[in-house]
């Protein structure tokens, strides 16, 4: 989700000065559309809110987010989060120490890592519906980001990927490699998962 919002968000503007809580690549992004990032923990989020020490807060989805209570002080919700279009769980080890475990370990750690990963993504996606509707019946006010902003974060965003593959060749072949692997996921994407998700949105809206 792209965040819980003090006021209402209708353009690019309105985002001049407004200190939101958003870390890594989306607040860097957001700081050249104006933004002013904050790094917060997550138990100092809501008290800075109701305070008004911040402006906006995002953290994760419906489900941690009702938890935490962020609608009882920032009642706009805004969607999608564009800067986090979906939760990836990382595990890093040593190569060096990796090639030394038996094929037998390294199998059951891939196998673990796995799991792990999707355990967390179907976890959200069967506690999140539900606790959108709570929130809604609650008040909050949802809404997706204008296309002014959307759009306008895109390019922000490819200047400063471009920025930063020309200081970081590291950077750089990972983002080449990603951005090839979008080109190529997007066209599938479209006459797969888009086309059946919209086709069965369409259905249940009738």
């Amino acid at each position: 989700m792209g965040g819980w919002f003090r006021k209402e968000i209708k353009s690019v503007d309105d985002l001049k000065g407004l200190k939101f809580r958003i870390s890594g690549l989306g607040g860097q992004v957001l700081a050249k559309m104006g933004v002013v990032p904050q790094q917060i923990g997550a138990g100092d989020i809501y008290p800075s809110l109701e305070r008004g020490t911040i402006d906006a807060a995002e953290f994760n989805g419906p489900y941690d987010d009702e938890k935490l209570g962020f609608y009882k002080v920032a009642p706009y919700y805004y969607y999608p989060g564009f800067w986090d279009g979906t939760s990836m769980q990382h595990f890093f080890i040593n190569s060096a120490e990796w090639d030394k475990l038996p094929k037998s370990y390294q199998a059951a750690i891939r196998t673990a890592s796995a799991m792990a990963n999707i355990d967390s993504m179907a976890h959200y996606d069967a506690l999140n519906p539900p606790a959108l509707r709570r929130l809604l019946a609650a008040g909050v006010k949802l809404s997706s980001f204008p296309n002014t902003i959307v759009n306008g974060a895109y390019k922000v965003a490819l200047d400063l990927y471009a920025e930063l593959s020309a200081k970081n060749p590291e950077f750089k072949k990972m983002y080449e490699s990603q951005r090839a692997f979008q080109a190529q996921a997007s066209v599938w994407n479209q006459v797969s998962a888009y086309a059946y998700d919209t086709a069965i949105i369409r259905e249940l809206r009738r």
